[in-house]
């Protein structure tokens, strides 16, 4: 990995040098838009609309639309002066139990490195902040941005999740939540049988993008000249009541829990009875 920014945490008087990377990367399938005809690639200009012109990107600056239709332009300058005081510096504010921070406030996720110079100071705080039970609540500058972030630590490492403001959380204010529904207990007691029955520990690579797989084998297909072919949909059951669908919910999942278990059950039953070759 190559660190994207340079910078220190700042905890009380003590002073972290670190390094900043990128913790998560997606495996999205990327696109060109191309020309049907021949698979040439389609560029863009950048044309002014008001003169007509292609604007060589020297010539570029921010533009803010006023709600009047009026166009602010900012230069480098006007921004430089702006009052990012955190700049190449995460500063802890406070620190808080992990449970109140909502995790609709996540925003992106950054491993944290120490500079040489900081290991010992970093691995102190990293072991405190690991045997408090809780997360640093931080405020850090990145791309010219302020934003809130928590500090936790994950496999011996600080983890920093830049986090949105308040203001940038939209309210859920649906009108189902005005309405008066009724759930029956049958069905509240249904529903919770089969979280019962579905409930698991979370291993992730248990878990796969098969979408991105099929795709990926569709254009592996395209490049040999293979025909592809796609196995057909498993058939969706017709809409039944709630509670009939819940209770077979129920019975399917209790069905593929069993399943499931069976290789391990003939595994651990052949291991059993077996005593050890005595010698003669």
């Amino acid at each position: 990995m190559r660190s994207i920014w340079k910078g220190a945490v700042s905890f009380g008087l003590v002073t972290i040098p670190v390094k900043l990377y990128a913790a998560t990367e997606q495996r999205d399938v990327a696109f060109h838009q191309v020309h049907r005809e021949d698979g040439g690639r389609i560029r863009y200009r950048r044309v002014c609309q008001v003169c007509g012109q292609e604007v060589p990107f020297a010539d570029l600056a921010k533009g803010y639309e006023l709600p009047t239709g009026e166009m602010v332009v900012l230069t480098d300058e006007d921004l430089a002066d702006l009052p990012l005081t955190t700049s190449h510096r995460i500063e802890v504010l406070q620190f808080t139990p992990m449970e109140q921070v909502d995790p609709i406030y996540f925003n992106k996720t950054y491993y944290l490195e120490p500079d040489r110079m900081g290991t010992k100071p970093y691995v102190l705080l990293r072991d405190a902040l690991a045997g408090s039970g809780q997360v640093a609540v931080v405020k850090v500058a990145l791309r010219s941005r302020e934003a809130l972030a928590t500090l936790r630590v994950r496999e011996g490492v600080f983890v920093l999740e830049t986090m949105l403001w308040p203001d940038e959380i939209r309210t859920a204010d649906f009108p189902f939540l005005t309405e008066k529904i009724d759930v029956r207990p049958q069905e509240l007691a249904m529903a919770t049988s089969l979280i019962e029955s579905m409930q698991a520990d979370f291993h992730p690579d248990e878990y796969k993008d098969v979408y991105r797989e099929a795709l990926l084998d569709v254009i592996e297909a395209k490049a040999e000249g293979r025909e592809v072919v796609q196995p057909a949909a498993a058939e969706q059951p017709a809409a039944t009541d709630l509670l009939a669908a819940l209770r077979a919910s129920v019975e399917a999942a209790k069905k593929s829990r069993a399943e499931a278990a069976r290789p391990a059950e003939k595994e651990k039953k052949g291991g059993k009875g077996r005593s050890p070759r005595r010698s003669a």
